[in-house]
């Protein structure tokens, strides 16, 4: 019998990480839920018995993650898969974006990537896999959304970087760009009229994903039948990279005209 795998998936208290961490138990992993609210992520590890654990993690303070991959490795020996999930946007124009703002988006979004990318390269066994949660904006600008774009762009070539430097060691570093995918993170834009619909217009599949169909992709990128992928971005959007991004600056301006 093989052994089972171990992944650590950051921001797994909500969204496409919870998503994450339900599929990757359900195939057999062993997983730590790994998220900044301590208090959800041991009561979402705890739906899913002995197979997940969860512990807290400030993506933003190196000693947090520094701390999340030694008691990784202390309570299970080894680290098979890590799933970069931890994110968030404040939106705003560029002319008005607060500097707090724009540190905290990169803050999580950036940085956070980066030390979590630094310690799986140092304790990802031999032969393992890491898959960053990119995003359509990585590629595609928004309005409103400049500290976001840039972070999530950010997390492109780290990517591609990461997947170069730990190729030796047979390690695959791989990203995901998901489009419009109904979590927390976007539920704000229910609130903005008409922004939802221009989102499924711009989305020639004509709807907006869900967590569990990204989740399915970092099974995919994280098991053997993607053992010759690496270093890749996968556009995981219903192909809404092919057409334009809403006006969310607009649509939020209109708004408030309104109100």
């Amino acid at each position: 019998m093989s052994q089972r795998k171990v992944a650590v998936v950051t921001g797994g208290a909500s969204g496409i990480g919870l998503a994450t961490v339900a599929t990757l138990s359900q195939q057999g992993d062993i997983v730590v839920l790994a998220d900044v609210n301590e208090a959800a992520a041991r009561e979402r590890a705890a739906e899913f018995g002995d197979a997940v654990t969860a512990a807290h993690l400030d993506v933003t303070v190196e000693d947090s993650v520094a701390e999340l991959f030694a008691h990784t490795l202390a309570e299970h020996g080894r680290i098979d898969t890590v799933v970069n999930c931890a994110g968030l946007s404040i939106p705003g124009a560029i002319a008005d974006l607060e500097l707090a703002d724009w540190e905290t988006t990169i803050g999580v979004c950036q940085t956070g990537t980066f030390l979590v990318l630094k310690y799986a390269a140092r304790h990802v066994s031999d032969g393992g896999s890491v898959v960053c949660i990119a995003s359509l904006n990585g590629r595609q600008p928004g309005t409103g959304l400049a500290a976001y774009c840039a972070a999530k762009a950010a997390v492109l070539m780290l990517t591609e970087v990461a997947a170069m430097e730990l190729a030796l060691r047979k390690i695959r570093v791989n990203a995901i760009s998901p489009g419009l995918v109904e979590t927390p993170l976007v539920a704000g834009i229910a609130f903005v009229p008409g922004l939802h619909d221009e989102y499924v217009e711009n989305t020639p599949l004509g709807r907006a994903g869900t967590a569990e169909e990204v989740a399915d992709v970092v099974a995919f990128l994280a098991s053997d039948k993607a053992g010759w992928m690496t270093g890749a971005a996968i556009d995981l959007n219903g192909g809404a990279h092919t057409k334009r991004y809403p006006d969310v600056l607009g649509r939020v301006r209109a708004m408030a005209n309104q109100s």
